[in-house]
């Protein structure tokens, strides 16, 4: 399996009472992303699946995505949270991405790699990806990749 890890990308601030859940991508973070995606598409990134956090902004990161995407999308409560075996129990496809959130992001990216969960963790910049390869399970994926969105961006002007 290849496995793109996603931060979502730059949010707003919470507004006067707005939750943190509900906090949109910034018109900055809409546009970078799109380079972002653009960028991907460039080196011929293609998605069976995407899987993104319930959390606004990891919606709207999603979205922008799907111009990637061949196959479905499917909001999971378990990009909204610590990395656990439950999350990794769901994911289907050959090519598939998850978009979530820090640290929990940085989080998997280290467990699916190295096979521990504590105090390890890949710090992801917003819009930052990595991608990794083989089997889905904590110690089983190598790192082929971990990019800041400045690449991205750059690949896709």
């Amino acid at each position: 399996m290849k496995l793109y890890l996603i931060r979502h990308a730059i949010a707003l601030e919470a507004a006067p009472g707005q939750t943190d859940d509900e906090r949109p991508l910034s018109e900055e973070g809409i546009q970078k992303f799109t380079e972002v995606v653009r960028g991907l598409k460039r080196l011929g990134v293609r998605l069976d699946r995407l899987y993104h956090s319930p959390k606004l902004r990891a919606v709207q990161t999603a979205e922008l995505l799907v111009p990637l995407l061949e196959g479905q999308t499917e909001v999971t409560p378990y990009l909204a949270a610590e990395p656990s075996m439950a999350l990794l129990e769901t994911l289907q496809g050959s090519s598939v991405a998850l978009v979530g959130h820090e640290p929990w992001i940085g989080e998997l990216c280290a467990w699916l790699v190295t096979g521990r969960q504590e105090g390890r963790a890949f710090p992801f910049k917003k819009g930052g990806v990595a991608l990794l390869e083989g089997l889905p399970q904590p110690g089983q994926m190598w790192l082929r990749g971990f990019w800041a969105p400045r690449l991205w961006r750059r690949l896709g002007a």
